[in-house]
Formats: C-alpha cells, structure tokens, sequence
C-alpha cells in the first residue's frame, strides 16, 4: 500500500483550535487540521509553514511535535506529523477550505472530522484538559 506522508497544524490561541473544512477532492467537506504534503527536500516543520503560507495566507511559528498518526484509508497509508503552532502574523484567509472553526475542549466534536483526525482530537482533548489545570 502506499503511504503519503504529511504534515498538519494545531494551530492554537487562547486555548481554542484551529480546524478547516476541506473544500475539494475525496474528502471535501470533512474537517481536518490545515496541512499538507512534504515535498521532497523539506523537513516536516518547512513544509508546515509553506503549506500555511498557500493555504491560509498566514506565517506561523512551528514549536513541538505532537503526535504522528497513521492511519489506514482503503487505497493509501496516511503518516501524519502534527504539530502545534502559532500564528506569527496573518489573517487565516482561507484559500483552499469551504470553512474554519476555532474550537475549545467542549466544542471539539461539533464538526464531522475526518477518519484519520478522530482520535487526534480526542489526545487534544486531553491536552487542553491538562493544559487548563496548570492556568
């Protein structure tokens, strides 16, 4: 099977996430955090930032990794490194997405996330938790 590697931003401000809604191809209309391909030569963390820069109009500021996910889809492996960011400067315009949501703990299952961005959510879910009790 072959495996697409990408990368993804949990893009986070005042403890709320940023999540996309996918405006085109097989999965238009599932949300997702904003990413992309690597393409070859870049670290994971450049292309982070180029992918934001295309998709979002927005500089952001790439700190740790927070998990990477794999997850089968019928026709390929998805390898997804994700990292939380911040919005260095920019607007978040959206480019390439039908919508955004900025999301808290409480409202992280209002949007229908896609399959491989499921249990993501649910380890974010945790961390904001974590997060909350050291404010």
């Amino acid at each position: 099977m072959k495996t697409v590697k990408v990368v993804a931003a949990i893009i986070c401000h005042e403890n709320r996430i940023f999540a996309t809604q996918r405006g085109y191809g097989e999965f238009k209309d599932g949300w997702e955090f904003p990413g992309g391909k690597i393409e070859p030569g870049e670290t994971p963390q450049e292309a982070l930032v180029r992918e934001i820069r295309e998709e979002l109009d927005t500089e952001i500021e790439v700190q740790e990794l927070f998990e990477t996910v794999e997850y089968d889809y019928p026709t390929f492996h998805l390898s997804m490194d994700c990292f939380f960011c911040t919005v260095k400067s920019g607007a978040l315009v959206l480019k390439e997405h039908e919508a955004a949501k900025w999301l808290t703990e409480e409202t992280l299952d209002s949007v229908d996330w896609l399959p491989a961005d499921e249990g993501l959510v649910e380890n974010i879910r945790s961390y904001l938790r974590e997060e909350r009790k050291f404010r």
